[in-house]
């Protein structure tokens, strides 16, 4: 969303503006007195979510980070509790929009569960996800696939060895980030536990690489990412791997991202997210 826009709409909210200037001001950036009354109830939502947040964080330490990763620095956003000495730690991997507030929310509340959690930044080398992310597709087509993969692979390793870390790390993801769990899994042996979430799944020879227990979600209704469950499973039967696989019925293709109410699937995300959070105090313990 455009910054002038966010900028104004916190002005109106804070009383620095009156309704009537905001709404002149706003159909200007918008086009039409129409277009802006229409954009009224995404900015409120936005603002409601953002105090959300706020509350997520009280009793959390969060700050963005960086670490060394295949490409270079690696810009991500950290969360822990503010009590504890050493945590479990989660990798979170955001969907193909970047490392967007819903993802920071998703990383704080894993933290409030009781793990350090960390949301790289896949888009690191590009010079990070930008604020407006209507083109940010055109950035990921530009990411290297084999060096992407390595730099999570490196934030496994870099909370294997944080001050606060037990040593055990778990990575779950969603979307894009899905497919890209199920790659940290391939190529990380450091891995504890693994967590996808309607994500494309790895080519048959390389499922014998996963060291890590594996629990996967998916949309019942999501033809195009449930076409490579069969095959997967089939693959992780014949390696003698450790696995879960979770089909929500009724729920679509990122149903865990309730900033998108569109998708958004509150029944499956809720049973998902225990399951998820179940499993990681199990293997990570």
């Amino acid at each position: 969303m455009d910054n002038r826009i966010t900028t104004m709409y916190n002005e109106y909210r804070q009383g620095r503006t009156n309704r009537r200037n905001f709404i002149r001001k706003l159909s200007m950036l918008t086009g039409s007195t129409a277009a802006a009354f229409a954009l009224l109830p995404v900015l409120e939502k936005n603002n409601s979510e953002a105090a959300s947040g706020q509350q997520i964080s009280e009793g959390l330490i969060t700050e963005f980070i960086k670490y060394p990763g295949a490409t270079g620095e690696i810009r991500g956003f950290l969360a822990h509790p503010e009590q504890g000495k050493k945590f479990p730690a989660i990798v979170v991997i955001h969907e193909n929009k970047g490392l967007v507030p819903h993802i920071q929310d998703v990383t704080r509340r894993i933290a409030k569960e009781g793990f350090i959690a960390l949301a790289p930044d896949a888009l690191s080398p590009l010079g990070g996800t930008p604020d407006d992310i209507s083109n940010v597709g055109e950035m990921f087509r530009q990411l290297n696939s084999d060096q992407t993969t390595k730099n999570f692979v490196a934030a496994v390793k870099y909370l294997k060895t944080h001050p606060l870390s037990t040593g055990k790390v778990g990575c779950t993801g969603f979307c894009w980030g899905g497919a890209m769990t199920n790659q940290v899994a391939v190529n990380s042996p450091d891995l504890d536990a693994a967590v996808p979430y309607y994500g494309r799944q790895p080519a048959d020879e390389d499922v014998a690489k996963i060291k890590a227990p594996l629990m996967a979600h998916y949309a019942g209704n999501d033809a195009g990412i449930n076409a490579g469950i069969p095959a997967f499973e089939e693959a992780l039967k014949k390696y003698n791997k450790e696995y879960q696989i979770f089909v929500y019925e009724g729920a679509g293709h990122a149903f865990n991202n309730d900033s998108n109410p569109e998708r958004y699937n509150e029944q499956a995300a809720k049973l998902a997210w225990g399951r998820t959070i179940g499993f990681f105090r199990e293997k990570l313990k």
